[in-house]
């Protein structure tokens, strides 16, 4: 069984910065391809940032050269930098394997003065 546990959400004003942590547990689950993605109220889910097998990034328009995805193989995390806040960024975000459906219960960001 796969877990994954989001964390680093909160409050946060615009132009603000999160780090967002996604910690894998599992038999023999590694992180190597991995996508964040977020859910606003009434809108679909959509992926912000994924990281391939090989640490090729890419990122949805609306937040490239605001957010950076990363990990750590030692502690099984994935990590998303998010950068100038924006209110439009309020969703609750959410790690997913790319070639797994495994998700975690989500963290919510929410950005407002």
């Amino acid at each position: 069984q796969v877990q994954l546990v989001e964390s680093g959400g909160g409050l946060v004003q615009p132009g603000g910065s999160l780090r967002l942590s996604c910690a894998a547990s599992g038999r023999g689950f590694r992180i190597n391809a991995m996508g964040w993605y977020r859910q606003a109220p009434g809108k679909e889910r959509e992926l912000v940032a994924a990281i391939t097998v090989d640490g090729i990034t890419n990122y949805a328009d609306s937040v490239k050269a605001r957010f950076t995805i990363s990990r750590d193989y030692a502690k099984n995390t994935v990590y998303l930098q998010m950068n100038n806040l924006k209110p439009e960024d309020t969703a609750v975000y959410y790690c997913k394997p790319t070639f797994d459906n495994y998700w975690g219960q989500g963290t919510q960001v929410t950005v407002s003065s």
